[in-house]
């Protein structure tokens, strides 16, 4: 597979009602190329994959909407919406904010953001001008995973003015 039919098998993926294999899902990432943490910044629409890892789902009944990363230094990895609509930064679920990072990862450097209040990182590359995949990685999550996959996509909207939950 190269880049090209990465990105296409992306889409395909994405948009497909049923579960999606990792091993795809890790065919696709190996082709995409890396990304640095100034050429993500911005708001950002979230989405997950279907691959039975236990927190799927588990942001959507959250009202997870997406990430913004206002600068390197402040990164806030769940705006979710309230039940009147509204964006905010929901600190209280991820325990605090995040930054963003070049991190290896797979034998890669690229743009991830590291979790102020939990041993997380969700790694980043880039499937087009207004596309990331993510790969969200634990303290403890062996090599072979089980990972959580998914992907965002530059928002249409701007993001929170600093509001905290």
């Amino acid at each position: 597979m190269n880049a090209l039919e990465a990105r296409a098998r992306f889409q395909e993926l994405r948009e497909r009602d049923r579960p999606v294999p990792a091993g795809e899902l890790d065919a696709i990432w190996a082709e995409l190329d890396t990304v640095r943490p100034q050429d993500i910044l911005g708001a950002w629409k979230g989405g997950e994959f279907r691959t039975g890892h236990p927190l799927e789902g588990m942001l959507a009944k959250a009202g997870w909407y997406g990430k913004t990363f206002v600068s390197v230094h402040d990164a806030k990895p769940l705006i979710c919406r309230d039940a009147a609509g509204e964006l905010y930064s929901n600190q209280e679920l991820g325990q605090g904010e995040a930054s963003l990072w070049t991190v290896e990862f797979r034998g890669e450097a690229t743009a991830t953001m590291v979790y102020d209040g939990r041993p997380v990182l969700d790694h980043f590359k880039r499937v087009d001008e207004v596309t990331l995949m993510g790969i969200m990685n634990a303290k403890g999550t062996p090599a072979e995973g089980p990972y959580y996959y998914f992907f965002l996509e530059r928002a249409p909207e701007a993001g929170p003015a600093g509001r905290h939950a």
